[in-house]
């Protein structure tokens, strides 16, 4: 059987991912240490996202396994080797502020961990398509750097610029900008993924992520926006604004639209590919529209409030520009909007509270919806991908 290797497994986009690869007849290895926990707490443990998948996703298969360690990731590549198919690399240290506080940690788990699973799919399995969940803030603060305008509940970009109809493309310059530790290991990590295509043929691509979002999300105060925002919203616990009179933008994209992008990639993979992944201008928002948004939708008043102090590095405005991976996957779209995928969060988190019936958990919308699967069932699998340029 066909074998899809997923770090970060129990995570937001892990978990969507191994479902996603076991419907479609892979069986699934799942990396996952729950370095969530030791990250932020145990409230944001995916303990209970790791339960759920182990009981409910029959070819699934987990591994208590740190990226870090090599010999234990080269353990498990060479229990399955050329069967795996694919790996998508969702493990990291996700926060912006926790990697100020432990750069060594961060990097090791960002970039050396991703240098390692590099190494184990080229030693035992480099046919694979090797897809890795990168970030825009490889960008740093460049796009804080844009004509921006201050209008009534957000910042925007001035309707003349390039960017003002689509959002960022992949042509904005990585250097000369502040990322924060979190940025730059995440743009080594980015780099290596990169030049691991490039230099020696394997099929790889880099996903830059706005924010990544869905009922799946295990929510924080240093990760996940609109989750945290939700769970807030629901306990009434205070949510704090960091700077930019909470005017500061966001794209968001659902965990299965991004997931499903993975899909399409796999399906006909390139070679050290960088493509922008976020909700583009189909979904997005400020922190205030954000912040009415989920008050209308959970009837609540949330506790709201604000410093001065922006996060060094932190972006005014993101939207993201996806028209280069539609042009290369011309039959993938988005499914959800900023709404849908707001509700399906504050359902999601009632669920876990126990404040909904045991119905709604049927009506759970964490799978990719019909007319994603209507999609991917209609897709050819395309040959192997040649590098002509690569070296051996």
């Amino acid at each position: 059987m066909d074998i899809a290797i997923v770090t970060g497994s129990a995570g937001l986009i892990g978990a969507e991912a191994v479902r996603l690869f076991a419907d479609r007849g892979y069986r699934v290895v799942g990396i996952d240490n729950n370095m969530r926990e030791y990250f932020f707490g145990r409230e944001a443990s995916t303990a209970w996202s790791r339960a759920e998948l182990e009981s409910t996703v029959s070819n699934y298969q987990h591994f208590d396994v740190d990226i870090r360690d090599r010999a234990f990731v080269n353990q498990v590549f060479a229990e399955f080797n050329s069967d795996v198919r694919v790996i998508v690399h969702t493990a990291a240290q996700p926060s912006h502020d926790w990697a100020s506080s432990q750069p060594q940690v961060d990097f090791s788990v960002n970039a050396n961990g991703t240098l390692n699973l590099l190494e184990a799919c080229r030693e035992f399995c480099p046919e694979a398509s090797f897809i890795y969940t990168s970030t825009n803030k490889v960008y740093g603060d460049n796009p804080n750097r844009l004509p921006l305008v201050e209008l009534e509940t957000r910042w925007d970009l001035e309707p003349s610029h390039r960017f003002a109809e689509h959002g960022i493309d992949e042509t904005m310059s990585v250097d000369h900008t502040t990322h924060s530790l979190f940025g730059v290991s995440k743009l080594a990590a980015d780099a290596l993924v990169q030049e691991y295509g490039r230099y020696f043929g394997m099929k790889t691509a880099c996903f830059r992520g706005g924010c990544l979002t869905g009922p799946g999300h295990s929510g924080t105060r240093l990760h996940g926006f609109l989750s945290y925002l939700v769970k807030c919203a629901l306990t009434g616990d205070e949510y704090t604004i960091n700077g930019y009179q909470g005017k500061q933008v966001r794209d968001n994209i659902h965990s299965a639209d991004l997931v499903g992008m993975f899909w399409h990639f796999h399906q006909n993979p390139r070679c050290g590919e960088v493509y922008n992944a976020g909700g583009s201008r189909h979904s997005h928002c400020s922190m205030q529209e954000a912040i009415s948004l989920i008050e209308e939708l959970t009837d609540r008043r949330m506790n709201v409030s604000y410093t001065d102090h922006h996060r060094i590095g932190d972006h005014i405005w993101y939207v993201s520009d996806t028209r280069k991976f539609q042009s290369h996957y011309p039959d993938w779209n988005y499914a959800y909007d900023l709404r849908t995928t707001v509700q399906q969060i504050v359902e999601s988190h009632a669920l876990r509270s126990g404040k909904l019936a045991d119905q709604s958990r049927q009506a759970s919308a964490r799978q990719v919806p019909a007319s994603i699967e209507s999609i991917l069932e209609n897709i050819e699998p395309a040959g192997a991908a040649s590098c002509d340029s690569a070296r051996s």
